[in-house]
């Protein structure tokens, strides 16, 4: 009798009680907004995060651009040039992008709600729709957390943040280099995340991915807001939707958690009729779970050997104090307020190095090193018009001369090799036993 059942239940599916006006008025909203919001975003290239290729949000091209960019100048009187690539979230084109598709949103949910107006629920329809927002979040939370497993997106603080006064950081800055300078617990964030985007691939795990989710959002968003990380606005999507996600089971978590009942079985809907057909879809759902897991995992670890601690270092790699500096034949002694002599030269890429001034003020430039020739030509990124070209011996292991041609002046510098493992940073790691507080 028990498997007659399930098979009529299958077959016609259980009785589904009529939703409400406010349930289905709600749906469409929703529907509407967070399907937009993530075809326009970067959650549309979550879904299929091809390594090694960076493709812009759909926001930024015809027809949406000119959209946003309309209503910015006519509706919000924004006068200064949009910004549209920027690696910030937070950008007044965003904003008002998320204005234009709220108004939007509103207009199709009243259209909607007139010419489909004797519709009792949509079941069929809010299956569907879970399943786009399931493998939407999953494919950002496996992008972030994989970044931060490897990890990527916190870097262990560079060698020109050592030099850097604390007082100088932005919130964003503290942040960063307080999360890449503890990489197990980057790590142990990222597993977070991952750990969500495997739960909310699986159906019958959705619940619970959402609810790490919901948990991960939450963290990022507050991160976001108390350190000023501009991903304000797309942390607080990835809250809203988690939220959908978990709203058919609220009734089931309140019994559970607050109102000490036994909760009841879920009541959301395989996706088709037949198990051979619910078999097949969980298998693909797997497959191109997998998919995801595994480019996220390539993508951040190629990126990790490029750009991040994995990254080839500079033949001169090390931060160097320049003892002696002459310019034109003339000494010129270390005085804070010489804006012309080097107090330091910060070696750590290949292409790239920088140089800190007697007032501490840095100078990043463009490197071109020549081991074979001995010889380093340098531009900087602030003046097109300066320019350096330096013949450099490497008289010890910890020391250094550069003699040359730098904006327009012969200079010669002697300098030395500072030890990183003198950085309390670097040196101090993991005590067990600690008789007092360490909190220098």
């Amino acid at each position: 009798m028990g498997t007659q059942a399930q098979v009529a239940q299958l077959q016609h599916g259980p009785q589904v009680p009529h939703w409400g006006l406010t349930s289905r008025v709600a749906f469409r909203f929703c529907l509407v907004y967070f399907g937009l919001y993530c075809l326009l975003t970067q959650i549309a290239g979550g879904f299929l995060p091809l390594p090694n290729l960076e493709t812009p949000d759909p926001s930024t091209l015809w027809p949406m651009r000119q959209i946003v960019t309309w209503t910015a100048t006519h509706v919000f009187r924004v006068t200064h040039p949009l910004v549209y690539f920027s690696g910030s979230g937070d950008k007044t084109f965003d904003w008002v992008l998320a204005f234009c598709l709220l108004v939007a949103t509103a207009v199709a949910t009243i259209v909607w709600s007139i010419l489909d107006r004797q519709r009792l629920n949509y079941v069929t329809l809010h299956k569907w729709f879970r399943l786009f927002l399931r493998f939407a979040l999953a494919g950002q939370m496996l992008a972030y957390g994989m970044a931060k497993v490897v990890p990527l997106q916190m870097p262990f603080p560079f060698l020109t943040r050592l030099l850097e006064p604390f007082g100088n950081f932005s919130p964003m800055g503290v942040l960063w280099s307080s999360v890449g300078s503890a990489p197990a617990y980057e790590t142990f964030a990222g597993c977070a995340e991952v750990l969500a985007g495997i739960l909310l691939i699986i159906p019958r795990t959705t619940m619970l991915g959402a609810m790490v989710c919901l948990a991960d959002s939450i963290q990022i968003f507050t991160l976001n807001m108390t350190y000023d990380v501009p991903v304000k606005l797309f942390s607080f999507h990835l809250i809203l939707m988690c939220l959908f996600l978990l709203a058919p089971e609220f009734q089931r978590l309140a019994d559970f958690f607050f109102l000490n009942r036994a909760p009841g079985p879920s009541t959301q809907l395989p996706l088709f009729v037949t198990r051979r057909a619910n078999r097949i879809s969980l298998a693909v759902q797997i497959i191109f779970g997998m998919l995801l897991l595994g480019m996220n995992a390539y993508g951040s670890w190629s990126l990790w050997h490029t750009y991040g601690g994995g990254a080839p270092r500079s033949t001169l790699y090390g931060i160097w104090n320049v003892d002696r500096f002459a310019m034109d034949g003339q000494l010129r002694s270390p005085l804070l307020t010489d804006g012309g002599r080097w107090r330091r030269a910060i070696f750590e890429f290949p292409t790239r190095m920088a140089f800190q001034r007697m007032d501490d003020s840095f100078a990043r430039c463009v490197a071109s090193l020549n081991v074979k020739d001995n010889t380093l030509e340098l531009t900087r990124d602030d003046d097109k018009n300066w320019k350096a070209k330096f013949r450099f011996q490497r008289v010890a292991e910890n020391q250094l001369t550069l003699d040359g041609d730098m904006d327009s002046h012969k200079v010669h510098m002697q300098l030395q090799l500072v030890d990183r493992k003198t950085f309390l940073l670097v040196n101090r790691g993991f005590h067990w036993v600690q008789e007092y507080p360490f909190n220098r």
